[in-house]
Protein backbone atom coordinates (compact mmCIF):
# COMPACT_ATOMS: atom_id res chain seq x y z
CA UNK A 1 0.00 0.00 0.00
CA UNK A 2 1.45 3.30 -0.86
CA UNK A 3 2.02 6.43 1.34
CA UNK A 4 -0.59 8.13 -0.54
CA UNK A 5 -3.14 5.91 0.28
CA UNK A 6 -2.61 5.33 3.71
CA UNK A 7 -2.19 9.58 3.81
CA UNK A 8 -5.81 9.86 1.95
CA UNK A 9 -7.05 6.75 4.63
CA UNK A 10 -6.43 9.28 7.57
CA UNK A 11 -7.84 12.07 6.33
CA UNK A 12 -10.95 10.26 5.35
CA UNK A 13 -11.01 8.70 9.25
CA UNK A 14 -9.67 11.33 11.01
CA UNK A 15 -7.50 8.97 12.56
CA UNK A 16 -4.19 6.94 12.65
CA UNK A 17 -6.03 4.25 14.85
CA UNK A 18 -8.87 4.18 12.38
CA UNK A 19 -6.86 4.54 9.56
CA UNK A 20 -4.48 1.16 10.39
CA UNK A 21 -7.48 -0.54 11.51
CA UNK A 22 -9.20 0.00 8.10
CA UNK A 23 -6.45 -1.13 6.32
CA UNK A 24 -5.05 -3.66 8.13
CA UNK A 25 -1.51 -1.96 9.15
CA UNK A 26 -0.66 -1.07 12.64
CA UNK A 27 -0.64 2.29 13.84
CA UNK A 28 3.25 2.87 13.60
CA UNK A 29 3.37 1.68 10.06
CA UNK A 30 0.53 4.39 9.50
CA UNK A 31 2.40 7.19 10.95
CA UNK A 32 5.71 6.09 9.71
CA UNK A 33 4.10 6.41 5.85
CA UNK A 34 2.48 9.91 6.58
CA UNK A 35 5.95 10.87 8.08
CA UNK A 36 7.92 9.17 5.03
CA UNK A 37 5.73 11.57 2.98
CA UNK A 38 6.53 14.89 5.12
CA UNK A 39 10.05 14.33 4.78
CA UNK A 40 9.79 14.02 1.17
CA UNK A 41 8.06 17.05 0.49
CA UNK A 42 9.98 18.94 3.49
CA UNK A 43 6.49 20.17 4.67
CA UNK A 44 4.37 19.50 7.62
CA UNK A 45 1.14 18.10 6.03
CA UNK A 46 -1.05 16.83 9.11
CA UNK A 47 -2.08 19.46 12.28
CA UNK A 48 -2.77 16.69 15.53
CA UNK A 49 -4.57 18.02 18.32
CA UNK A 50 -7.00 16.99 20.58
CA UNK A 51 -9.88 17.19 18.38
CA UNK A 52 -7.88 15.10 15.92
CA UNK A 53 -5.79 15.61 12.75
CA UNK A 54 -6.56 18.40 10.42
CA UNK A 55 -4.92 19.12 6.70
CA UNK A 56 -2.15 22.04 6.96
CA UNK A 57 -2.27 24.88 4.68
CA UNK A 58 0.19 22.66 3.01
CA UNK A 59 -1.65 19.87 3.38
CA UNK A 60 -4.71 21.35 1.96
CA UNK A 61 -2.83 22.68 -1.51
CA UNK A 62 -1.48 18.82 -2.37
CA UNK A 63 -4.33 16.59 -0.99
CA UNK A 64 -5.72 17.03 -4.16
CA UNK A 65 -2.30 15.36 -5.72
CA UNK A 66 -2.10 13.13 -2.91
CA UNK A 67 -5.89 11.93 -4.10
CA UNK A 68 -5.05 11.71 -7.45
CA UNK A 69 -1.51 9.67 -6.92
CA UNK A 70 -4.00 7.25 -4.60
CA UNK A 71 -6.44 6.97 -7.21
CA UNK A 72 -3.70 6.09 -9.89
CA UNK A 73 -2.53 3.68 -8.12
CA UNK A 74 -6.08 1.84 -7.12
CA UNK A 75 -6.82 1.45 -10.45
CA UNK A 76 -3.24 0.05 -11.21
CA UNK A 77 -3.64 -2.85 -8.65
CA UNK A 78 -6.89 -3.41 -9.81
CA UNK A 79 -5.74 -3.70 -12.91
CA UNK A 80 -2.98 -6.11 -12.22
CA UNK A 81 -5.36 -8.26 -9.83
CA UNK A 82 -7.81 -8.72 -13.09
CA UNK A 83 -5.22 -9.80 -15.46
CA UNK A 84 -3.60 -12.24 -12.81
CA UNK A 85 -7.23 -13.46 -12.87
CA UNK A 86 -7.01 -13.64 -16.43
CA UNK A 87 -10.42 -11.45 -17.05
CA UNK A 88 -11.03 -10.88 -20.52
CA UNK A 89 -7.68 -12.56 -21.53
CA UNK A 90 -7.76 -13.53 -24.90
CA UNK A 91 -4.88 -16.42 -25.76
CA UNK A 92 -3.80 -16.81 -29.56
CA UNK A 93 -2.48 -20.03 -30.67
CA UNK A 94 -0.85 -20.74 -33.67
CA UNK A 95 -1.61 -24.99 -34.28
CA UNK A 96 -1.92 -27.84 -36.88
CA UNK A 97 -4.31 -31.25 -36.82
CA UNK A 98 -2.90 -33.48 -34.77
CA UNK A 99 -2.46 -30.41 -32.23
CA UNK A 100 -5.89 -29.34 -32.36
CA UNK A 101 -7.61 -32.13 -32.47
CA UNK A 102 -5.98 -34.39 -29.60
CA UNK A 103 -4.10 -32.44 -26.86
CA UNK A 104 -4.95 -28.60 -27.12
CA UNK A 105 -9.08 -28.79 -26.82
CA UNK A 106 -8.31 -31.13 -23.38
CA UNK A 107 -5.72 -28.45 -22.12
CA UNK A 108 -7.88 -25.72 -23.18
CA UNK A 109 -10.61 -26.90 -21.14
CA UNK A 110 -8.39 -27.97 -18.26
CA UNK A 111 -7.15 -24.64 -18.44
CA UNK A 112 -10.37 -22.61 -18.41
CA UNK A 113 -11.66 -24.82 -15.48
CA UNK A 114 -8.82 -22.61 -13.47
CA UNK A 115 -9.66 -19.64 -15.57
CA UNK A 116 -13.04 -19.42 -16.71
CA UNK A 117 -12.98 -16.05 -18.32
CA UNK A 118 -10.18 -16.61 -20.65
CA UNK A 119 -10.89 -16.87 -24.27
CA UNK A 120 -8.85 -18.68 -27.47
CA UNK A 121 -8.25 -18.19 -30.58
CA UNK A 122 -6.63 -20.79 -32.81
CA UNK A 123 -4.63 -20.15 -36.15
CA UNK A 124 -4.64 -23.15 -37.85
CA UNK A 125 -1.31 -23.36 -40.54
CA UNK A 126 1.63 -25.02 -41.05
CA UNK A 127 5.13 -25.44 -39.71
CA UNK A 128 6.75 -21.94 -41.47
CA UNK A 129 3.33 -20.19 -41.41
CA UNK A 130 3.00 -20.40 -37.63
CA UNK A 131 6.83 -19.30 -36.85
CA UNK A 132 6.14 -16.39 -39.30
CA UNK A 133 3.04 -15.52 -37.23
CA UNK A 134 4.99 -15.58 -34.22
CA UNK A 135 7.49 -13.12 -35.15
CA UNK A 136 5.02 -10.85 -36.56
CA UNK A 137 3.14 -10.97 -32.99
CA UNK A 138 -0.21 -12.29 -34.44
CA UNK A 139 0.02 -14.93 -32.37
CA UNK A 140 1.31 -15.23 -28.65
CA UNK A 141 2.92 -18.38 -29.22
CA UNK A 142 2.47 -22.03 -31.60
CA UNK A 143 2.94 -25.51 -32.49
CA UNK A 144 5.69 -25.97 -34.95
CA UNK A 145 7.71 -28.81 -36.47
CA UNK A 146 10.97 -28.28 -34.44
CA UNK A 147 13.58 -29.14 -37.37
CA UNK A 148 11.35 -27.23 -39.79
CA UNK A 149 11.69 -24.11 -37.49
CA UNK A 150 14.94 -23.93 -35.54
CA UNK A 151 15.52 -19.96 -35.21
CA UNK A 152 12.88 -18.88 -32.91
CA UNK A 153 13.03 -20.18 -29.10
CA UNK A 154 10.89 -23.39 -28.63
CA UNK A 155 10.53 -26.65 -26.32
CA UNK A 156 10.84 -30.11 -27.89
CA UNK A 157 7.33 -31.85 -26.13
CA UNK A 158 7.28 -35.17 -28.05
CA UNK A 159 7.82 -37.58 -31.47
CA UNK A 160 4.85 -38.00 -33.55
CA UNK A 161 5.17 -40.94 -36.17
CA UNK A 162 3.56 -41.13 -39.51
CA UNK A 163 2.50 -44.19 -40.44
CA UNK A 164 1.96 -45.37 -44.22
CA UNK A 165 -1.90 -45.71 -45.04
CA UNK A 166 -3.45 -47.84 -47.94
CA UNK A 167 -6.87 -48.83 -48.85
CA UNK A 168 -7.62 -52.21 -47.34
CA UNK A 169 -7.24 -54.74 -49.73
CA UNK A 170 -3.91 -53.48 -51.29
CA UNK A 171 -1.19 -55.65 -51.66
CA UNK A 172 1.15 -53.96 -48.98
CA UNK A 173 -1.55 -54.05 -46.43
CA UNK A 174 -0.86 -57.61 -45.93
CA UNK A 175 2.83 -56.70 -44.70
CA UNK A 176 4.09 -55.77 -41.00
CA UNK A 177 5.62 -53.06 -42.14
CA UNK A 178 6.28 -50.81 -45.09
CA UNK A 179 9.80 -49.51 -47.23
CA UNK A 180 9.42 -45.74 -48.48
CA UNK A 181 10.79 -47.34 -51.44
CA UNK A 182 7.46 -49.31 -51.60
CA UNK A 183 5.60 -46.42 -51.43
CA UNK A 184 7.47 -44.32 -53.84
CA UNK A 185 6.46 -46.76 -56.49
CA UNK A 186 2.40 -46.54 -55.42
CA UNK A 187 0.47 -43.53 -56.70
CA UNK A 188 1.25 -41.90 -53.75
CA UNK A 189 -0.71 -38.59 -51.89
CA UNK A 190 1.41 -36.38 -50.32
CA UNK A 191 0.30 -33.97 -47.49
CA UNK A 192 1.18 -30.50 -47.89
CA UNK A 193 2.97 -29.46 -45.09
CA UNK A 194 3.76 -26.03 -46.48
CA UNK A 195 7.72 -25.05 -47.04
CA UNK A 196 8.75 -28.04 -45.25
CA UNK A 197 8.00 -31.68 -45.86
CA UNK A 198 8.65 -34.33 -43.31
CA UNK A 199 7.66 -36.77 -45.64
CA UNK A 200 9.39 -35.04 -48.73
CA UNK A 201 12.72 -34.85 -46.21
CA UNK A 202 12.35 -38.33 -45.64
CA UNK A 203 12.24 -39.77 -49.26
CA UNK A 204 15.41 -37.51 -49.72
CA UNK A 205 17.20 -38.43 -46.55
CA UNK A 206 16.56 -41.87 -47.70
CA UNK A 207 17.92 -41.51 -51.31
CA UNK A 208 14.25 -42.26 -53.15
CA UNK A 209 13.11 -39.67 -55.20
CA UNK A 210 9.24 -39.45 -54.70
CA UNK A 211 6.86 -38.34 -57.74
CA UNK A 212 3.31 -37.74 -55.50
CA UNK A 213 0.72 -37.83 -57.77
CA UNK A 214 -0.87 -35.63 -55.39
CA UNK A 215 -0.39 -32.85 -53.02
CA UNK A 216 -3.22 -32.27 -50.27
CA UNK A 217 -3.38 -29.96 -47.23
CA UNK A 218 -6.14 -31.78 -45.52
CA UNK A 219 -5.94 -35.02 -43.64
CA UNK A 220 -8.86 -36.25 -44.17
CA UNK A 221 -9.38 -35.37 -47.80
CA UNK A 222 -6.59 -37.36 -47.99
CA UNK A 223 -8.13 -40.39 -46.27
CA UNK A 224 -11.09 -40.32 -48.05
CA UNK A 225 -8.70 -40.54 -51.12
CA UNK A 226 -7.40 -43.75 -50.27
CA UNK A 227 -10.71 -45.20 -48.88
CA UNK A 228 -11.65 -44.46 -52.68
CA UNK A 229 -8.23 -46.75 -54.20
CA UNK A 230 -6.63 -43.39 -55.30
CA UNK A 231 -3.23 -44.14 -53.75
CA UNK A 232 -1.15 -44.16 -50.19
CA UNK A 233 0.25 -42.28 -48.32
CA UNK A 234 2.58 -41.05 -45.07
CA UNK A 235 0.18 -39.70 -42.48
CA UNK A 236 0.89 -38.83 -38.65
CA UNK A 237 -0.03 -41.44 -36.39
CA UNK A 238 -2.03 -39.10 -34.01
CA UNK A 239 -4.17 -37.11 -37.05
CA UNK A 240 -5.30 -41.49 -38.08
CA UNK A 241 -6.37 -42.38 -34.48
CA UNK A 242 -10.42 -42.87 -34.75
CA UNK A 243 -10.67 -42.13 -38.24
CA UNK A 244 -8.60 -45.04 -39.56
CA UNK A 245 -12.27 -46.61 -41.11
CA UNK A 246 -11.63 -48.20 -44.46
CA UNK A 247 -7.75 -48.20 -44.59
CA UNK A 248 -5.02 -50.19 -43.18
CA UNK A 249 -2.08 -48.65 -40.89
CA UNK A 250 1.51 -50.14 -41.24
CA UNK A 251 4.68 -48.72 -39.65
CA UNK A 252 7.28 -47.83 -42.01
CA UNK A 253 10.89 -48.13 -42.57
CA UNK A 254 13.32 -45.91 -41.57
CA UNK A 255 10.71 -44.59 -39.32
CA UNK A 256 9.30 -41.24 -40.32
CA UNK A 257 8.95 -38.59 -37.52
CA UNK A 258 8.73 -34.94 -36.46
CA UNK A 259 9.54 -33.29 -33.31
CA UNK A 260 6.49 -31.67 -31.93
CA UNK A 261 7.60 -28.66 -30.44
CA UNK A 262 6.36 -25.02 -28.58
CA UNK A 263 7.74 -21.95 -30.14
CA UNK A 264 7.27 -18.22 -29.25
CA UNK A 265 9.20 -15.05 -29.84
CA UNK A 266 9.99 -14.44 -26.48
CA UNK A 267 9.33 -16.62 -23.26
CA UNK A 268 9.73 -13.43 -21.36
CA UNK A 269 6.97 -11.11 -23.27
CA UNK A 270 4.49 -13.29 -23.38
CA UNK A 271 1.52 -11.75 -22.27
CA UNK A 272 0.62 -12.82 -18.92
CA UNK A 273 -2.27 -15.07 -19.78
CA UNK A 274 -0.37 -16.84 -22.69
CA UNK A 275 2.63 -16.96 -19.94
CA UNK A 276 0.31 -18.63 -17.51
CA UNK A 277 -1.15 -21.48 -20.22
CA UNK A 278 2.59 -22.21 -21.95
CA UNK A 279 3.75 -23.61 -18.81
CA UNK A 280 0.57 -25.03 -18.19
CA UNK A 281 1.18 -26.98 -21.06
CA UNK A 282 4.88 -27.63 -20.62
CA UNK A 283 4.23 -28.83 -17.07
CA UNK A 284 2.11 -31.72 -19.26
CA UNK A 285 5.26 -32.81 -20.86
CA UNK A 286 7.34 -32.47 -17.32
CA UNK A 287 8.94 -29.48 -18.72
CA UNK A 288 9.66 -26.00 -17.22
Amino acid sequence: MSRFTLFQKVIETGSFTAAAEAMGYTQSAVSQAVRSLEEETGMVLLERNKTGIRLTKDGEALFPYIEEAASSENRFNRKVHEMQGLANAVIRIGTFTSISRNELPQYMKEFQERYPEVSFVLDQGEYTGIASWIREGRIDFGFIHGEAVDRLPHEDLYEDRMMAVLPEKHPLSRKKTVSLEELSEEPFILLDEGQYSTVLHAFEKAGITLNPRYRIYDDYTILEMIRQNLGVSLLFERVVQGFDEGVVLKPVKPAVNRTVALAYRSRETLPYAASLFVRFILAKYGKR
